[in-house]
């Protein structure tokens, strides 16, 4: 198989209008709004690896960075002082994993957010109660607008995966997107890379997409992730 398919990470751009809502539709609405220089929000959403919460985190800047000043920080990498702006949003990716000094400015961030207009957005693998944060820190989060999001049905990763594969021209029988939701991981965003695959190999090596096809797309996807 050709090595090109080592990369099996869907290159699509994250927005708010590809993201699958489901459910969470609610959700989706609150963080368009962020997206206005004059609403003032404290957003934190948490879910499982693989439920979307960085998607969401980077569509929103995207979608906010024309109208008014935009931070968007993985925690990790945060050791110490915040870039905040007056009327900006600041958005943290796993707040739980922000350093002590960076915790401290976070709080002082919260309690300056309303004099100077600041949003704030942010994102964790477990509701608030349950970080592993400063209790001021962890109250503070547990008072703004807190969303869990909810895994879609299979019948919803189903439609996606067929409204999916119909955008990128694919030909293929509905009992591929069965097979794939029973035996591949339950996040739609590796599920949808496991398409990408089987349709690049698919033009490749000029093959249908078959089962026996799909089986070995899977197979390169879990070697991929091993190493």
């Amino acid at each position: 198989m050709s090595q090109l398919l080592l990369d099996l990470k869907p290159a699509q751009k994250p927005t708010l209008d590809n993201f699958v809502a489901g459910i969470n539709a609610e959700l989706i609405g609150r963080l368009r709004a962020l997206a206005d220089p004059r609403g003032f929000d404290m957003i934190y959403l948490w879910g499982k690896p693989g439920s979307g919460r960085s998607h969401l985190l980077t569509a929103t800047a995207e979608l906010a960075a024309d109208r008014r000043p935009v931070a968007l920080l993985a925690g990790a990498a945060v050791g110490g002082e915040l870039p905040i702006a007056p009327g900006g949003l600041l958005v943290v990716d796993d707040v739980d994993a922000l350093a002590p000094a960076a915790r401290i400015e976070l709080f002082r961030a919260f309690n300056s957010a309303r004099l100077i207009g600041l949003s704030i957005l942010l994102s964790g693998p477990v509701p608030p109660l349950a970080l592993d944060l400063r209790e001021d820190l962890r109250t503070r989060i547990g008072q703004t607008l807190i969303y869990e999001l909810k895994p879609l049905s299979d019948e919803e990763k189903s439609a996606a995966l067929s409204h999916h594969a119909l955008l990128r021209g694919m030909r293929m029988d509905d009992s591929l997107v069965q097979y794939l939701l029973r035996h591949g991981r339950r996040d739609l965003p590796s599920l949808m890379a496991v398409l990408d695959g089987l349709d690049q190999v698919s033009l490749e090596q000029q093959r249908p997409a078959t089962l026996p096809l799909l089986k070995e797309v899977m197979q390169l996807q879990l070697e991929t992730d091993d190493k």
